[in-house]
């Protein structure tokens, strides 16, 4: 077990993150992308690298698992692909979580600003992810079997990084699903719930294990986070989703510019 000491929570802290965990809640059930607002909120507040990325983890698992019973009947017509991809999202989401607590609080700190410049970019290129994966609205389901092992092998590269990182895997699953001849875009957003929810389980229950949650933070941001998502979901079709999608990047890259800044400050003295 890893220990750590963590940082009084404040009232004025709590209701920053919870305010936080609210839009991120918001915009994941809108475009995704919710994590690039939480976890360097943590970060903000002075919550060490590593325990940041574990408590968001569990938070944003917690936080969005009802929008599995939102998709619960296209789950139905695509259990036979769930059965065959969930093994590698448990796998690689395991693997991921032991990476990350096998990395010291030095270098995952080094790599925050590349992770969240990866995440940021990928959401950036989603649509160009969703074309390369033949999704469309109105697209049937005719799953190519011969290509599933294909597909597996991308859900466990997403998996790993999701386990380790989490944001932006679920725009990298747009990809691994397009392979699995999943076309029906309802159909694509139930798989890649279940499959993040399995991905973020296998990791937070590695995360616990190894005692890098902090309990009080996680609980604000997931009660922010399901706060934000049913809100989301009430109003997500009088939200315009380019207006969300332009929000998050330029948050995603000010973040990533700030994290680099202060890394050649550090260097810098």
């Amino acid at each position: 077990m890893i220990a750590f000491n963590a940082p009084p929570l404040s009232l004025t802290e709590a209701a920053a993150l919870c305010v936080v965990a609210v839009v991120a809640g918001a915009v994941n059930s809108v475009a995704g992308g919710g994590t690039l607002l939480t976890f360097p909120a943590l970060l903000w507040f002075g919550t060490a690298s590593l325990v940041a990325n574990a408590t968001n983890t569990v938070a944003m698992f917690l936080g969005t698992a009802g929008s599995i019973v939102s998709y619960r009947r296209q789950i139905a017509a695509i259990r036979p692909w769930l059965l065959r991809l969930l093994p590698a999202s448990a796998l690689g989401g395991w693997l991921g979580g032991v990476l990350l607590t096998r990395t010291s609080e030095q270098l995952f700190t080094t790599l925050v600003p590349f992770l969240i410049l990866f995440a940021t970019l990928v959401f950036i290129g989603q649509g160009a992810v969703r074309r390369l994966a033949g999704i469309s609205d109105d697209a049937p389901l005719h799953p190519q079997r011969r290509v599933l092992w294909l597909a597996m092998l991308m859900q466990f590269l997403v998996s790993v990084y999701g386990g380790y990182f989490g944001a932006g895997i679920g725009i990298l699953m747009l990809a691994s699903l397009g392979f699995s001849g999943l076309r029906d875009l309802h159909a694509i957003i139930a798989a890649k719930n279940v499959l993040a929810g399995v991905i973020n389980l296998v990791a937070a229950i590695w995360f616990i294990a190894s005692g890098l949650i902090d309990w009080p933070r996680a609980a604000v941001l997931t009660v922010g986070t399901l706060c934000g998502y049913f809100i989301g979901a009430h109003y997500a079709q009088r939200v315009p989703q380019a207006w969300v999608r332009r929000a998050v990047v330029i948050i995603g890259l000010g973040i990533a510019a700030v994290q680099f800044w202060r890394q050649f400050l550090t260097v810098a003295h």
